[in-house]
This record gives C-alpha cells, structure tokens and sequence, in this order.
C-alpha cells in the first residue's frame, strides 16, 4: 500500500516550479492561482516511480492514454477562468483529477466529468477526497455536460475540441466564462467565451497548447 507523504523537499521542489511559473515569458500573474498550485502536492497525482520528476513542468502520462497536464498549462486555463470562492464550475476531463483539485482549493464548487470508466472508477479512491469535498465526480459525455446541475458560473474544459458544443453554452450562466482548447489539430488555440444576454457569446483568443482529443460517449462501461 502507498504511503502519501508531502516532505520539505517535495514542498521545496513545489516552491521552484511555482516560482518558474510567475517568472517564464507569458508568466503567471494570478498571485491566487500560483498559492493554490503551491498548495497541493502533485506528486500523489502520479505514480509512485515518477516521484522524482514530479514537479518539472511537463505533462506524464496516466492510465487510458490521457494525461496529466504541465503545470503551466493547469495555471494559465486557471488563470483565464478567473476563479472566485463558492463559485460553480463544471469541467469536461477528469483525468488525473489535479485540475479540479486546484479549482477546489481556490474554492470553488467543481463538477468534474469523466468519459474513461476506468479513470472515473479511481476518482473513488482519491487520496485528497476528504479534503476537497467541493468536488462532485460524474461518469458521462463531456459534450452532453450535466444539465441536471446547471447553470454554471464557469466551464473548464481540459481536452482538445473540435467545436464549441452548444449544450455547454446553454449550460453556461449568462455573464459567466468558459475556457476550452479549440481545434482537432496538432496544437489548439486557448479560447474564452463569455455569455451574452441573447444567449451568444464574445470569444478572446489567446497561446497555443498540445491538448488529448475531446471525444463524444462513454468509454469503458455503461
């Protein structure tokens, strides 16, 4: 069985790569965002064999061929979705559970959906559980969203998309922001969108990423 430990060099490994966040060109301004980072030990989010790299500013593969993502990737979606306490915020990809885990302790309300059965089924065994019970786990189709709980005061999506899908427009509160990699390519322009009254929306393009696909349905289960 696993032992978790958050040691002084773990926390000193955190500090560097926070540091390097706030200091690279596009750096990190968001003061919130880099504490919030700080403040988790993304060694327990990978395999054990992985401790050591940890923290170097680089996505790691995990299980169902998605990923991990690098620390700047995390902080700069973070970064432009603007997080405010108690605020509801849906985010399409699970994964690793790391993104959410940051939206959580900033304080947000998150509700993270999973495509891969298989990712999701671990989600129940997640180590910060107790910690974070501002995180609902859901099993579905990211496309689809959770219309049951909406609206949302902000939408993270953490995949590649090919489009913007409509249902998670009309599941976005009028004045809030969603965030989404765009484009089925190679690389993906970061996207924001904010919501109009009439129901459309006003976009803000910003870098490039290397994003996994969004993909429809559920994998792995019923």
């Amino acid at each position: 069985m696993r032992i978790f430990e958050d040691t002084y060099r773990h926390k000193g490994l955190r500090k560097k790569l926070i540091d390097s966040l706030r200091e690279r060109e596009n750096g990190i301004t968001s003061e919130a965002v880099l504490e919030a980072m700080n403040n988790i030990p993304r060694h327990y989010f990978l395999d054990s064999a992985l401790d050591h790299i940890a923290y170097e500013d680089r996505a790691f593969p995990i299980a169902e061929g998605q990923t991990i993502s690098q620390p700047y990737t995390v902080a700069y979606q973070t970064e432009l979705l603007q997080v405010k306490p108690h605020e509801k915020i849906l985010e399409i990809g699970t994964g690793s559970i790391y993104q959410a885990t940051v939206l959580a302790e900033m304080g947000a309300k998150v509700f993270t959906i999973e495509r891969q059965k298989k990712l999701f089924d671990a989600s129940k065994k997640f180590v910060l559980k107790s910690r974070y019970p501002n995180i609902k786990f859901f099993y579905g189709d990211g496309f689809e969203g959770l219309p049951t709980f909406a609206p949302f005061d902000k939408i993270l999506i953490t995949a590649a998309a090919p489009f913007i899908p409509p249902q998670l427009i009309k599941q976005l509160k009028t004045g809030g922001k969603m965030v989404l990699p765009l484009d089925a390519g190679e690389s993906q322009r970061m996207l924001r969108l904010t919501k109009l009254e009439d129901g459309t929306y006003e976009e803000e393009m910003f870098h490039h990423f290397s994003f996994v696909p969004m993909l429809k349905g559920k994998s792995g289960g019923r």
